[in-house]
């Protein structure tokens, strides 16, 4: 039977919209502006996760609230300023989430039935409204699709975990698909692969090394159980078997680790001074956890670690673009999407 038809409805029952299918593009997050308040209300979100930080309650409230919530917004609030999209008045990540959901959306707009939209984890939009949105234009059917390539308990799962928790609330529910990580997607090892020759080839050198860097994570995660080190491991041996290149060549690394814990080792910042002061002179650094370029690309990897090398005695330094709405990233998301609507479509 189906459940849209309107031709027995009772008296005054509204008019049930269409039956669609939802793909809802979900990335980490983004505050609303750098100014202090703005910050704050973004970091205190994403730092009161119990998925992002696994500390004692009590003691990381008391460190969360009394300490880092009163001096780091500030410090943030600056760096985010420095890659600020000043014209749309966002951050970047907001933007190349935008469209990659509307080139995604112009690439299946010969399926009608299908609606697509983004969202972010942390800040606006927020995953609920676009949830609620999706059910309310029809969408009985959605699939979200967490835009990290490796999975990670604080990033993928704590997607899920903010989905289930806006579902809990519907009366009628949508039938809801997880998209899983696709770090090992020949698809996606292609378009990095892709992305980095064609990046590689407007520079007007050669790099000696180049770095895979991607989002680092306390050690104690790993031995939890969490397959994200792996998943990384496995990606950067897959483009370095794509491009015909060995470990000295293209080297991983680990970037943004936050507080007093060992996190997962090597060091992105570590491993790019002692590069230069072994008198490597030419570096490029590719970030492929990050579908998107935000603050830990734009600002920690362009600027950062760009003047690390300078000031360690190297010359020439390359961040390598994120796939963003490029049509290798399209191409990558796509091929997600077309695989887990298998079925629906």
């Amino acid at each position: 039977m189906n459940t849209r038809d309107t031709t027995n409805l009772p008296p005054n029952h509204p008019a049930p919209p269409p039956r669609r299918i939802g793909v809802l593009l979900v990335n980490l997050g983004t505050p609303d502006a750098t100014d202090y308040w703005s910050m704050r209300r973004y970091l205190k979100e994403f730092l009161s996760d119990r998925r992002v930080i696994e500390e004692n309650p009590v003691k990381w409230w008391l460190v969360l609230n009394l300490i880092i919530l009163t001096f780091r917004p500030a410090r943030k609030g600056r760096d985010y300023d420095k890659i600020w999209n000043k014209e749309r008045d966002e951050s970047f990540l907001k933007t190349i989430t935008r469209a990659q959901a509307d080139r995604l959306g112009a690439a299946l707009s010969g399926e009608p039935r299908i609606l697509v939209d983004w969202a972010m984890r942390y800040g606006n939009p927020s995953i609920r409204s676009r949830l609620d949105a999706m059910q309310a234009a029809g969408c009985d059917r959605i699939l979200i699709v967490p835009l990290y390539p490796q999975y990670a308990a604080a990033t993928t799962a704590t997607v899920c975990d903010k989905a289930f928790e806006a579902l809990a609330k519907m009366r009628w529910q949508p039938a809801v698909r997880i998209a899983p990580a696709y770090f090992d997607n020949p698809v996606y090892i292609d378009a990095l692969a892709t992305s980095l020759e064609q990046s590689l080839a407007k520079l007007n050198f050669k790099p000696d090394v180049i770095l895979a860097s991607f989002h680092g994570m306390p050690e104690e995660y790993l031995r939890k159980g969490d397959p994200y080190y792996c998943q990384c491991h496995a990606t950067a041996r897959l483009l370095r078997e794509r491009l015909k290149l060995d470990y000295k060549q293209l080297m991983l690394t680990f970037q943004s680790r936050f507080g007093p814990a060992e996190w997962l080792k090597p060091y992105t910042d570590a491993t790019v001074k002692a590069l230069a002061e072994s008198g490597v002179k030419n570096l490029a650094v590719i970030t492929p956890g990050f579908s998107s370029d935000c603050l830990e690309t734009l600002e920690e990897i362009a600027m950062e670690n760009a003047e690390i090398f300078r000031h360690a005695g190297g010359a020439n330094f390359a961040a390598i673009p994120c796939l963003n709405a490029s049509p290798e990233g399209i191409a990558v998301i796509r091929n997600v999407v077309d695989r887990e609507l298998q079925g629906w479509v």
